[in-house]
């Protein structure tokens, strides 16, 4: 690859916004030059004027569902990552419910290998959790996989770990990240019948936050950092919705120095439990969107550092997977494509500051999951990075979403934000509307 420069662009890294030019040599971040430096190439070369236009590490998105393999009706690794690099998401760790589901070794490598076939972005892969495989989970090499992934209390299929001597010797044994579900399936049941007393089978989804409530939450996840705490292991709790599950993390301590840590997807700042009548079963996720109350302390929670990570959960359905009551539709819903443009509307708003968005979506999570030389525009590491235009507003329409499964929450939502240009270790894999179908993203390695 020839060398590229991305000159007089409003550079966002590091706590740090300014004018400045970043040299591209192969896959690698050659320089990066501060305004009044003087940038002269006399190689070939290829220049590309960001006048007025933001440039920020490529995103990190530590929680997706792609949906391969076994799932791939409403979406697939190839549909996916094309839609990620189009939002500006550079590398993405996905999870292991597919079908099969990602228990074993062999399991976990067959991913691998499908996505280095297929994946415009960087990629991992999370193994899962069972009350029975943690002999498998012993072979894990914590260098070339991200972590575990524990659905606590609440899950589908057989990926519920709710044995005691599992939970223990998860905690005490396996010296690796591991990365939890949290909500309580005793507190969910015992709502779900109280719901069905009052109102019979066909629950509206308005009462999905009453369901899947703050207490079903705060219950598993506190219990998931008790155990933490008594093994010393480390945690990273997903997508956190209540203001009460708040009182578990630390503000006061360096990211790298934590050894339990939080996380918090874009549906969950952006949505409150009143756009439930105008959204419907297209803002069901689990755990559920709640109040405003709930959605302005996860907000407050982020600029304090008690949330270390923003990301989406993005999990594709088909619309017609997604009809019928609160009981019956499935959760979840796409973001990958959308996630970026939304958070730097909510920092138009005032929620958040630009540097903040950047600390959260690429830095925190190269840092958290000691990803090897990604995250950050510095001169040695891998060229992965996302050029935004702030004044070329859009519309999302069904004509200009790329996911598999057809529909996004985001429809009919005007961003005064466009993603221009996203490259994947120093490849142009996304041009304004363009992919380069040639360009596939690498596994991702960490630091041990």
């Amino acid at each position: 690859m020839s060398l590229q420069i991305i000159r007089n662009a409003t550079v966002v890294n590091e706590g740090r916004t300014f004018v400045g030019s970043v040299l591209i040599d192969g896959n690698q971040i050659k320089a990066v030059y501060e305004e009044n430096q003087l940038v002269e190439i006399s190689e070939s070369h290829t220049e590309i004027d960001a006048t007025g236009l933001l440039l920020f590490p490529g995103v990190i998105d530590d929680q997706v569902h792609f949906r391969d393999p076994g799932l791939t009706h409403k979406g697939d690794i190839y549909s996916e990552s094309k839609a990620a690099v189009a939002g500006g998401i550079t590398s993405y760790f996905e999870m292991p419910n597919t079908k099969p589901q990602a228990t074993t070794i062999d399991l976990l490598e067959d991913k691998y290998k499908v996505a280095s076939e297929k994946s415009f972005a960087n990629y991992s892969f999370l193994m899962g959790v069972t009350n029975d495989n943690i002999d498998e989970l012993k072979k894990i090499n914590p260098r070339t996989v991200a972590g575990l992934k524990m659905f606590m209390g609440s899950s589908t299929g057989n990926m519920l770990v709710d044995n005691a001597t599992t939970l223990n010797r998860v905690f005490s044994e396996l010296p690796l990240l591991i990365v939890t579900h949290c909500e309580d399936e005793a507190t969910i049941q015992a709502n779900i019948q109280h719901y069905k007393a009052l109102l019979g089978e066909d629950i509206p989804v308005e009462y999905h936050p009453l369901i899947r409530n703050a207490e079903a939450c705060y219950k598993s996840s506190s219990f998931a950092v008790e155990l933490a705490t008594k093994y010393n292991s480390r945690l990273h709790v997903f997508h956190l919705s209540s203001a009460k599950e708040m009182s578990l993390f630390s503000s006061d301590i360096p990211l790298r120095e934590k050894c339990i840590t939080a996380e918090v997807c874009v549906h969950h700042l952006w949505f409150n439990d009143t756009d439930y009548a105008k959204y419907g079963n297209r803002i069901k996720w689990n755990p559920a969107i709640k109040s405003e109350s709930d959605r302005q302390a996860l907000i407050d929670a982020v600029n304090s550092n008690k949330i270390d990570v923003i990301a989406t959960d993005h999990a594709p359905h088909l619309l017609s997977e997604k009809e019928g009551s609160c009981l019956k539709a499935a959760s979840g819903g796409p973001l990958v494509q959308h996630s970026l443009v939304a958070m730097l509307q909510l920092v138009k708003q005032g929620a958040f500051t630009l540097e903040k968005v950047i600390e959260k979506m690429c830095h925190a999570p190269a840092d958290l999951f000691r990803i090897e030389k990604r995250g950050y525009i510095r001169p040695g590491y891998f060229a992965d990075l996302v050029l935004v235009d702030p004044a070329k507003a859009w519309t999302v329409t069904t004509e200009n979403i790329l996911y598999k499964c057809g529909w996004s929450p985001f429809e009919g939502t005007t961003f005064d934000s466009s993603v221009l240009k996203t490259w994947v270790n120093g490849q142009l894999v996304y041009n304004e509307g363009t992919f380069d179908e040639s360009v596939r993203g690498e596994r991702l390695l960490f630091e041990i």
